[in-house]
């Protein structure tokens, strides 16, 4: 859906001097689309992988000063944009969930199609990995992860598997928690839904990686950062997500005013424009072309008016 972000964020960044924050760099293949496309446009990028800063600094040399690339978790925006001096930016971009440079190298252990060592952090220098959730976390918080952000109706009978395989050795590749996971289902949930350890592997990276949190955090300091006729477009790949990118979209998009008012002052009035009819889907083509894009959910929002003071 790399084409419709470009057009959603087209008529914000065909201006002379505009700042892109690409919030999820990853291989930089966004990136490099949007200073291509918008040739006056300067652009900051931030991820929180060390690994894929190095390799998208690379893809991006040839854009010299033009980019800007930041170790920094997407919550950090507001600290990040302070750093450099900049007040206002005319587009944000986020492509969120796993890059695919993550899935790919098999030692990072978010793949579950693949035995790896159960790692699943986004930054490897810093927080717990999956496997310590596995090992040390109570059952009762394990089921609440599982049921919460891997949307698992199974998630009781996975984790008292958990809990008993862990006394008997802890966990640290992922092979052997695929392999429990089938043995706990019941046929009839193994029948649909694809692989059936793909909810579980959700959850743990969700938590490992605090991304509903900062997300939670993300999105509303991004629009935040806007500039008037500033535009936003978020990818997200599960229903978590996009509730909550909705949800910070809609009540921009709503006004504010008590009930009853004949008219409405200005500053309850609405200070984003939704870009999108609900959320967009991508093609057939496009999921032919990449299985990956699949669950991908598009939104975009224009800034329209001023922070009330």
């Amino acid at each position: 859906m790399l084409q419709r972000c470009l057009d959603l964020l087209a008529p914000a960044l065909a201006q002379p001097g505009a700042v892109v924050v690409d919030c999820t760099l990853g291989l930089g293949g966004h990136s490099e689309a949007l200073l291509s496309t918008f040739p006056s446009a300067r652009l900051i990028g931030l991820d929180r992988d060390k690994e894929a800063l190095r390799l998208s600094g690379e893809r991006l040399a040839p854009f010299g000063d033009r980019a800007e690339l930041v170790h920094a978790v997407y919550d950090e925006l507001p600290e990040v944009l302070d750093r450099l001096g900049i007040a206002k930016v005319q587009g944000v971009l986020f492509d969120l969930g796993v890059s695919s440079m993550q899935l790919d190298e098999a030692d990072r252990g978010f793949a579950y199609a693949q035995d790896a060592p159960l790692d699943m952090r986004m930054d490897q220098t810093t927080g717990v990995s999956a496997a310590e959730v596995l090992n040390t976390y109570a059952p009762g918080e394990l089921v609440r992860i599982l049921r919460q952000y891997g949307e698992e109706k199974q998630a009781k009978r996975i984790v008292s598997a958990v809990v008993r395989e862990r006394e008997k050795e802890p966990f640290s590749n992922s092979a052997r928690l695929v392999e429990l996971i089938r043995d706990s289902l019941p046929q009839a949930a193994k029948r649909t839904g694809g692989n059936p350890a793909k909810r579980t592997f959700q959850a743990l990276r969700i938590e490992v990686n605090g991304e509903l949190s900062v997300l939670e955090a993300a999105i509303p300091a991004a629009v935040k950062a806007l500039a008037v006729e500033g535009r936003i477009a978020v990818l997200s790949y599960h229903s978590l997500e996009d509730r909550l990118v909705k949800q910070v979209f809609a009540a921009g998009a709503a006004t504010t005013a008590p009930p009853g008012l004949p008219v409405v002052p200005e500053r309850y009035q609405p200070r984003l424009k939704l870009l999108t009819r609900g959320a967009e889907l991508p093609t057939e083509e496009e999921i032919a072309e990449n299985r990956r894009a699949a669950p991908a959910r598009l939104r975009g929002a224009q800034r329209i008016r001023e922070e009330s003071p």
